[in-house]
């Protein structure tokens, strides 16, 4: 007798995913998504990273079909989907709330969906178990869903959303209601599921943390539009603007001016000169990144001032530093000698990755 197939591969390389072209949105004349446009590739998870209000699950919704762009389109394998209803694009849509029946039981909740979806090939029992055990709920199955824990209807909503399989499956903001321990452990298990699903997916937040632990790729969105698109890393290593820098929770940004002393480049700021890399010249915004620092090292690239705040955060130290009435925040790595508030700290950088350099329009 035959082995099953693996019944959680649903990936088609044939197929070329999602394609958002320029989309624009209004409610009441006042602009919820400005020009959009990126893709999803088959197999990969897209995070949309942003505050509240700046048009994340408003996306969503014109990408299930629950709303009509003013302009542009979305594709799915190259084929429009503007005249393709919502139940009928086979698209997954797993809500903060969950969405579950009360009434019904763990097994019944999961069974709701399969009773309406397209792919008729699916055995039914067989498929709840599947994702049961997917989600470790199997021993659950016959559970009334309100005496479960939140995680747990967590995971039964996210088993309900995987069960028809999907060919794009979009979480909105799905670990909102959480605490923070138990956020942070769906996480882990919500990436594992959609890594051994090979589920292309959508996954909505405005938790920087959220998005950087599952995405391959990040789109940061502010007041409807995208600032910026890039893997984790280089979102972070690498933001492109002020205003990314400071979503991403950079705040030490001084004004400056690019100059060229003593044949290298430097930039004079209130509170000192920096040395940097990037051969600018004239007016820019200085980012001292807060986690490339390192304490009382020796290096003629040197920050000096006095501890006004420090916290410990367990695997790291928080401090400000005041440096000539500037507060500079920055995470010093837990085990360095940290001065008490009050003392002075020497500051060390490196040129090389710890600064960055955003020209400003003259």
């Amino acid at each position: 007798m035959g082995s099953r197939t693996d019944p959680f591969d649903i990936s088609n390389p044939l197929m070329n995913g999602l394609r958002l072209d320029s989309i624009t949105k209004y409610y009441d004349q006042t602009p919820a998504v400005v020009n959009v446009s990126f893709d999803v590739s088959i197999g990969e998870i897209l995070a949309l990273l942003g505050p509240s209000g700046c048009g994340k699950s408003t996306l969503l919704s014109i990408i299930a079909g629950l709303e009509d762009p003013e302009r542009g389109a979305v594709y799915w394998n190259d084929q429009r989907q503007d005249d393709i209803p919502t139940h009928k694009r086979g698209f997954g849509l797993m809500f903060q709330d969950y969405a579950l029946f009360p009434h019904l039981k763990v097994y019944q909740n999961i069974a709701f969906g399969l009773n309406f979806s397209k792919n008729k090939n699916i055995d039914i029992d067989e498929r709840i178990n599947d994702v049961l055990k997917l989600v470790d709920l199997m021993q659950f199955k016959d559970r009334d869903v309100n005496t479960l824990s939140g995680g747990e209807q967590q995971r039964v909503a996210l088993a309900r959303s995987l069960a028809p399989k999907p060919k794009l499956l979009m979480l909105d903001e799905p670990l909102g209601a959480l605490d923070r321990s138990l956020r942070e452990r769906l996480v882990l298990d919500i990436n594992r599921i959609l890594r051994v699903t090979k589920q292309t997916a959508i996954y909505v937040t405005h938790d920087q943390e959220e998005a950087f632990a599952l995405a391959d790729r990040v789109v940061l969105m502010n007041s409807g539009e995208i600032i910026q698109i890039g893997t984790p890393q280089a979102i972070y290593q690498q933001p492109i603007s002020v205003q990314a820098a400071r979503f991403l929770g950079m705040s030490n940004i001084l004004n400056g001016d690019a100059i060229k002393l003593d044949g290298e480049s430097k930039v004079k700021t209130d509170i000192g000169v920096f040395h940097v890399v990037q051969d600018v010249q004239g007016p820019v915004d200085l980012l001292i990144r807060p986690d490339i620092v390192s304490l009382n090292q020796e290096s003629e690239c040197t920050i000096t001032g006095s501890i006004i705040e420090r916290s410990f955060q367990g695997s790291s130290w928080k401090i400000v530093v005041d440096v000539h009435g500037e507060q500079l925040v920055f995470n010093i790595q837990a085990g360095k000698n940290v001065p008490q508030v009050g003392e002075s700290a020497k500051i060390a950088y490196d040129p090389q990755d710890g600064l960055l350099i955003f020209p400003k329009s003259r």
